[in-house]
């Protein structure tokens, strides 16, 4: 029914929303989607709608292939996928059963036909009499009903329901899930996102917990074990036995006595007079490189004040040579 493999989702800003998950849902299952805010279970089902594309890995979902889906069968993918948002999505300008109609409506189910389903699934979920209400007449209780209502409008294979006891109180949040009991007893197969670990306690369904991203438990109902618990306790095996062989191998190395350190030999005399008579090479060298380059420096200073005194004669001297005496000798550097 429900196929994923190394499925990974990374957003645009960087932040994986799926980490290489893979996952298997059997038609006619109850399947509770468990973790933290961020942990990756709406991405997971705005995924099996084709809201968005994974960056990688393979999506089935009924008979189709997700990632190689053309635009124009998609609408035909949704009728098999009811959605229970988080935010409900109701019409406030329409009255309860039109919200109820209107997906039908756009399906090209005619009015009248579209009217007596509605009704149907509002007797259903027992809100047949509030039909003509809009939805700010209605409790939060109450609300959650008509979007499962609206959610089941074209008889879909798969229910997904991402919170839909989120702001409830525990009592009316039961009742919504047993409600979606009832939905999965009559062969719809069932997906429900949610925080609330006392209604998956009572309830005894298949728990696929994440985390990060990623699948950290899979745990299904006591009737039958779970193939992905073992593979994942045995991941974790694995895992133990590499951590203890390399803390084994840390010991060993921190065991070790440390080598005492080597004394610095002692330079032979030889050596010594070696090194002392190629310094005293390079000092006389400098010096007379020195030397060299303070005669040729004198020279040049006076062949240019010679320059100057000629082409300036009888005229006045520019700012900084106003006298002759301002042009001297460069003196010779002392060794």
């Amino acid at each position: 029914m429900i196929r994923l493999e190394n499925v990974s989702k990374v957003f645009g800003t960087g932040v994986a929303g799926l980490s290489n998950i893979t996952l298997f849902v059997d038609k006619g299952e109850f399947v509770f989607l468990v973790g933290h805010t961020g942990s990756g279970k709406t991405t997971l089902l705005r995924l099996l709608v084709r809201d968005m594309l994974p960056t990688e890995g393979t999506i089935i979902v009924s008979d189709f292939d997700i990632v190689k889906l053309p635009e124009n069968k998609i609408p035909r993918l949704r009728k098999k996928i009811g959605v229970v948002f988080q935010d409900l999505k109701l019409l406030a300008d329409r009255t309860i059963v039109e919200n109820i109609v209107l997906p039908m409506q756009v399906a090209g189910t005619k009015l009248e036909e579209g009217v007596q389903r509605a009704e149907e699934l509002l007797q259903m979920v027992g809100l047949l009499e509030h039909k003509e209400k809009f939805p700010i007449q209605l409790s939060g209780g109450e609300l959650q009903r008509v979007a499962i209502a609206r959610a089941l409008a074209l008889s879909p294979e798969i229910l997904l329901a991402d919170e839909p006891t989120g702001n409830l109180d525990p009592q009316t949040a039961f009742e919504i899930v047993q409600l979606l009991e009832k939905i999965n007893e009559m062969g719809t197969t069932i997906i429900m996102a949610t925080h609330n670990i006392d209604i998956v306690n009572k309830m005894k369904k298949r728990v696929v917990g994440l985390d990060k991203g990623k699948v950290v438990k899979d745990e299904k109902s006591p009737k039958g074990a779970s193939y992905t618990v073992a593979a994942h306790s045995a991941k974790n095996k694995t895992q133990e036995v590499k951590e203890e062989k390399i803390g084994e191998k840390v010991h060993k190395e921190s065991s070790k006595e440390p080598e005492p350190p080597q004394e610095p030999e002692e330079p032979k005399e030889e050596d010594h007079k070696k090194e002392t008579k190629k310094l005293s090479d390079l000092l006389a060298k400098a010096r007379a490189t020195l030397r060299s380059g303070q005669v040729l420096q004198k020279k040049s200073a006076k062949k240019q004040a010679g320059q100057v005194h000629q082409q300036n004669s009888g005229q006045e001297m520019p700012f900084g040579f106003e006298k002759e005496a301002d042009v001297k000798e460069i003196p010779e550097v002392m060794e």
